[in-house]
């Protein structure tokens, strides 16, 4: 068995502040990936820059404040990656990589564009790198009789079901034509599977975020944007997948919840 979780923290100083330490000492996962950390190690309390009974790998944005990505493994991991080989993204703090025995387990923090913007064109260059190394990832590990799943906030909702006010948002950043074409090429074209909507094929969302804006969080007006992406072999082995959406607003320690994959 081997659970994994991912977190977009929304800054784990402040998420640390507001309920994710007790939410790691709770946690039954293997394995926790987290985006937006925003904050260099130095920064970072003891107990959570590296916390009791956990192997953790960070890889902050070279931009102070922004992105970042970690992993928390409970073994130590064999093979530690930092970037996927791009020249402009590599110091980004949007990818890390770590093998396990049999499996390869990625934190993905993909930019979340804004339509018309530099952001946009950003994110359009992030996500053609990407799907060529994700190719290329397949295929070695394919190759090395291991699986691979990558999580985290993939800034991009597949399908109407995905997000609850899909109509109004047909021409917002998260939710273009060309991001989801984009997505169905991951599942496609790169041969891999989207384990929560596997296993939940008739539900509106799971939503995993909610804006912080208005009433969203306590109208489950949400998007699902926080996925594991897996090879079909690990994804075939998924047997239970949940948000752990927090009970009420004011508990809340990010604006996404903790997405867990129980891989049998």
């Amino acid at each position: 068995m081997l659970t994994v979780t991912t977190a977009n923290v929304n800054g784990l100083r402040a998420a640390a502040k507001k309920g994710y330490v007790e939410w790691l000492a709770a946690t039954d996962a293997d394995v926790v990936c987290l985006q937006e950390v925003r904050a260099e190690e130095s920064q970072l309390p003891d107990a959570v820059r590296a916390p009791e009974g956990w192997h953790v790998v960070f890889a902050p944005a070279a931009a102070k404040g922004r992105a970042g990505v970690a992993l928390l493994t409970r073994r130590a991991p064999e093979r530690v990656k930092i970037g996927f080989g791009s020249a402009e993204f590599d110091t980004s703090g949007r990818y890390v990589e770590a093998d396990l025995p049999g499996v390869t387990v990625a934190s993905l923090y993909l930019p979340s564009g804004e339509v018309g913007t530099e952001r946009q064109d950003e994110k359009e260059r992030f996500m053609a790198e990407f799907l060529e190394y994700l190719k290329e990832l397949r295929a070695k590990a394919a190759a090395d009789g291991r699986e691979v799943v990558v999580c985290g906030d993939w800034n991009i909702a597949h399908q109407e079901v995905d997000l609850k006010n899909w109509k109004a948002n047909r021409k917002s950043s998260g939710f273009l034509p060309e991001e989801r074409a984009w997505l169905d090429r991951v599942y496609a074209e790169a041969g891999y599977a989207d384990v929560m909507r596997a296993l939940h094929p008739d539900q509106a969302g799971p939503y995993s975020w909610w804006s912080y804006r208005g009433r969203a969080f306590d109208n489950d007006s949400g998007w699902r944007i926080d996925l594991h992406v897996a090879t079909p072999g690990l994804a075939a082995r998924a047997v239970k997948g949940q948000v752990e959406r927090a009970a009420t607003h004011e508990e809340r320690w990010s604006d996404h919840a903790p997405v867990t994959v129980v891989y049998g």
